[in-house]
């Protein structure tokens, strides 16, 4: 694909990401997608044969940013604890629009499950890989594997709730204090 084709694909694909996250799969047209990327409807097809691969390609956007936001905790700090604290800090950098808008990954891996389920199981292993990397930090502090993965589920558990309630009630305090509760729940010292 020419520069200028992985560029169009790369806008579809954006598009797509934003249109799904705030209409829904379902209620998302492929035709509102070209309209809002700014390619002709006709041509959509030559980039994506279906809805579902531009699920899968939208999921794919999420699982690599969210390896990329591991990268760079990692790069961080020698500190895991310092490591767990800047990805937390970097997530509540997207705080507001999760409060507009409620979660693009948990509402891709509900939304795609019925008819893109390898979309759907995709985006969750952002999930995955942000719970995984937690546990290991938490292992190099002395956790216990298995105490690790629990913390770390509790972790991402918590910052998911506190996006749905303050999607909910439209309220950005909610996910500020599920994040600092999150970092409590580590029993980090300042």
């Amino acid at each position: 694909m020419s520069k200028k084709g992985d560029l169009r694909r790369e806008a579809i694909v954006a598009a797509a990401a934003r249109l799904f996250w705030i209409r829904g799969f379902a209620a998302t047209s492929i035709a509102d997608i070209a309209r809002d990327a700014g390619v002709p409807t006709g041509n959509m097809f030559y980039y994506f044969r279906t809805k579902a691969d531009l699920a899968l390609a939208v999921a794919d956007v999420f699982a690599e940013e969210t390896q990329s936001l591991i990268i760079e905790a990692e790069a961080a700090s020698p500190d895991p604890r310092q490591r767990i604290r800047f990805l937390l800090q970097r997530l509540a950098q997207s705080n507001r629009s999760r409060v507009d808008n409620g979660c693009p990954i948990s509402a891709a891996v509900r939304d795609f499950r019925g008819t893109a389920a390898e979309a759907s199981t995709r985006a969750g292993q952002s999930f995955e890989l942000l719970v995984s990397f937690i546990a290991r930090e938490l292992q190099k502090t002395g956790s216990r594997p298995s105490l690790a993965m629990a913390r770390a589920r509790a972790v991402v558990i918590e910052w998911q709730g506190g996006i749905a309630l303050a999607y909910a009630f439209g309220d950005m305090t909610v996910l500020a204090e599920s994040l600092r509760r999150a970092e409590q729940s580590l029993q980090f010292s300042s």
